[in-house]
């Protein structure tokens, strides 16, 4: 389960995503380099032609070869799902996983149509197979939202076949098959107006996914009004009852994550909090803006973003912390604390919220004058306040 959105305006587009994954799951944030093409790539599970790949920085579960969600140094942004549909992905063999699309688009593709063409081509050429979980037999087919500064692309699939709309002035995803006949581009297997919902497997449940789209929708409909990093990042720690915790906010102003998921699965939230099954894992939002000269602009959270601190980054000034297993422990340690006592999410949001505020003030006035070294001299030290924090929490 994840939820992702994009919100495009005249100076560029705001994409995040969270990722939801198993609980005790660690996810760490990736640099992967520019690499010359070689003979083969081996992805999770299979070997397939290699290309030359761009510069990126992505979100990679410990055991996984892709990316959960991602941005290249050509400010493409792209994010994957898990759709379930009328094919049972259990009877296919080893193929390409969503998180190997989500990594191979942002390794070969330059823009947003270069990476529909990319993640299609694939899909067609290879299909999709084997499990995304380490621990279960979990095979699931993806949808993806892809985004670059000046426009993006919704795509679903089941195993090769595909259908694809544009994102328009912004867009959403989140576990559950979503176009109809409004797609505009698909697999050549998919004739001229069909209902591609009729491709949803009618037994899965749609209301887990329906709730978090109500509130990724409403973010990405404000768009007009200026939607931003700190609304994004409101959002993406929604736990079902409204926005809270926008960096510079009250940090008293929280809501707890719900105790428990209720038969027409409310519970089940933006900021995902299933006990001991599933939990949100990473959290990622970019800036990808239009103008050139303007830093790519990155901010990371390791675990749930109610107990995180979305560290703010630059594309080439990443801190090292943010890879490594022992940091996002920390914050596990605070997502089981909060889940076992909804209270003391307020004594972590008072310690956490004002270095979260201060980080993204720095970042800004660095912005606004760019200057390399300085976002360097920054990536290193950003994230000693984080651990000061975090001890005086305990952890």
């Amino acid at each position: 389960m994840c939820d992702t959105l994009c919100v495009h305006g005249p100076l560029g587009t705001v994409f995040a995503k969270n990722s939801d994954r198993p609980f005790d799951e660690r996810q760490l944030v990736t640099r992967a380099a520019q690499r010359t093409a070689g003979a083969s790539l081996h992805t999770q599970y299979i070997e397939i032609g290699d290309s030359d790949a761009h510069a990126l920085i992505g979100s990679q579960p410990t055991w996984l070869w892709g990316f959960e969600h991602g941005v290249n140094e050509h400010r493409l942004a792209i994010g994957n799902e898990t759709v379930w549909t009328t094919l049972d992905p259990h009877g296919l063999p080893p193929a390409l996983i969503g998180m190997d699309l989500v990594r191979l688009g942002l390794e070969r593709a330059r823009s947003a149509d270069e990476a529909l063409d990319v993640i299609t081509g694939l899909v067609e050429r290879f299909g999709q197979g084997g499990s995304a979980w380490e621990s279960a037999d979990m095979p699931y087919f993806s949808s993806f939202l892809i985004a670059d500064p000046h426009g993006g692309w919704v795509i679903e699939t089941s195993d090769r076949t595909w259908v694809a709309r544009p994102t328009g002035c912004g867009a959403a995803i989140s576990n559950r098959v979503s176009m109809t006949t409004d797609w505009t581009r698909s697999s050549a297997d998919t004739p001229a107006g069909t209902d591609f919902d009729k491709l949803r497997d009618p037994d899965a449940p749609t209301a887990f996914a329906d709730l978090r789209l109500d509130v990724t929708l409403d973010t990405v409909g404000q768009g007009a009004a200026g939607v931003g990093p700190h609304e994004v990042a409101a959002t993406l720690r929604h736990h079902g009852a409204r926005a809270w915790g926008a960096p510079g906010a009250d940090p008293s102003d929280v809501v707890p994550p719900p105790p428990s998921v209720a038969d027409d699965w409310t519970g089940v939230t933006v900021c995902m909090h299933i006990h001991d099954y599933i939990n949100t894992t990473a959290s990622m939002i970019c800036d990808l803006p239009a103008d050139p000269e303007a830093p790519l602009r990155l901010w990371l959270a390791l675990g749930n973003p109610c107990v995180g601190v979305y560290v703010p980054a630059f594309f080439d000034a990443l801190p090292p912390e943010l890879s490594a297993a022992d940091q996002w422990d920390r914050f596990r340690a605070l997502r089981d604390r909060v889940e076992a006592d909804g209270e003391a999410l307020g004594e972590v949001r008072a310690v956490l919220g004002p270095v979260e505020s201060d980080l993204w003030e720095e970042a800004d006035a660095l912005a606004a004058t760019p200057d390399p070294e300085a976002f360097a001299a920054f990536a290193q030290r950003a994230w000693a306040p984080v651990h000061a924090a975090l001890a005086r929490l305990g952890v």
